[in-house]
């Protein structure tokens, strides 16, 4: 039983490690792309057609980023 109690919780706790860097990284990610909005937003664009120039570009970033990920 004493054996069966530490698998549960090394598991337990593996789980925990495994969910706090699932959190540290969604941070980080949404952290990046607040960055590239905030740098879109000072920005100040003459027109509707240089802001939407602006979103498309952010869109292909991450777009690649996301293929990058998905090939690894």
């Amino acid at each position: 039983m004493a054996q069966m109690s530490s698998s549960e919780a090394f598991i337990k706790e593996y789980q925990e490690r495994f969910e706090k860097k699932l959190r540290e990284n969604e941070i980080d990610l949404l952290e990046h792309w607040k960055a590239q909005l905030d740098r879109v937003n000072t920005m100040r664009p003459d027109s509707v057609a240089s802001f939407q120039v602006q979103i498309t570009r952010l869109s292909e970033m991450m777009a690649n980023r996301i293929k990058v990920l998905k090939k690894e």
